[in-house]
């Protein structure tokens, strides 16, 4: 039996769209999930009628990042992010809803990212005893370098105004599909050896980083996933109370 779908795929005018559709886990990363979105964009690829990605959500969250029931594995979420880096074609980013941990690597591994005013940010990792280690590979080169200290250390949460400031949004609007739809029509009328080549130029920061350092960083995230740590926050985050270290806090 095929596994039930996680990732919807639509196609128009020279645009794949691929829907992150587990709206029951807040589209998590789980192992099936990025199975999933690793085969859609492997298929845009594969078609030469295709021009751009456009990386989407049904639900009100874009993606909560690790599925904590069932996560991926660190190597596979790597494998994710270094092809949307490598994609030939460009990724757009389209969030209406929030977006937290490894989600947030998904969306500094897009060419393109624009949001609505309802979005949220958040790195919450250190909350849960673990390390947005495999994330800091494609964000570290976007973001600006004060604003990623705080965010990841504090897990602080933050609006789509402050996200377009600190490099992690292109754009944000009221109207996401407005704004965005001068983008994709620019992105229609380019060549597509010029729009890759055009793109590797681009993304050499982050290609870089998902190859220098990526194998180190997934194995950084399993160490510290499997640490005593990581279980009481995880544990604490299901029974909807403080961890531990944090007994006192507010």
């Amino acid at each position: 039996m095929d596994p039930a779908p996680l990732v919807a795929t639509a196609q128009a005018d020279g645009i794949t769209t691929l829907t992150l559709d587990s709206p029951q886990n807040r589209n998590a990363l789980s192992a099936g999930l990025v199975a999933q979105l690793r085969a859609g964009l492997a298929a845009a690829a594969a078609d030469p009628a295709v021009r751009a990605v456009v990386l989407t959500h049904t639900g009100n969250t874009f993606c909560a990042g690790a599925d904590l029931k069932s996560p991926c594995d660190p190597a596979d979420f790597l494998a994710l992010l270094t092809e949307l880096a490598e994609h030939p074609r460009p990724v757009v980013g389209r969030v209406t809803g929030h977006v937290r941990a490894g989600g947030l690597g998904l969306l500094g591994a897009c060419d393109i990212a624009a949001a609505g005013p309802g979005s949220s940010y958040a790195f919450t990792e250190t909350h849960l005893g673990v390390v947005p280690a495999v994330i800091s590979a494609p964000l570290l080169p976007r973001l600006d370098p004060r604003a990623a200290a705080r965010y990841l250390l504090t897990a602080e949460a933050f609006d789509a105004a402050e996200a377009a400031r600190i490099g992690l949004l292109t754009l944000h609007a009221e109207d996401v599909d407005a704004a965005l739809a001068p983008v994709l029509d620019g992105l229609r009328k380019a060549g597509p050896l010029a729009l890759a080549e055009t793109k590797r130029l681009l993304t050499a920061p982050v290609r870089e980083a998902l190859a220098r350092d990526g194998a180190d960083l997934a194995a950084l995230s399993a160490r510290v996933f499997a640490s005593p740590e990581a279980r009481e926050g995880i544990t604490a985050r299901f029974e909807r109370r403080d961890p531990s270290w944090a007994s006192w806090a507010s």
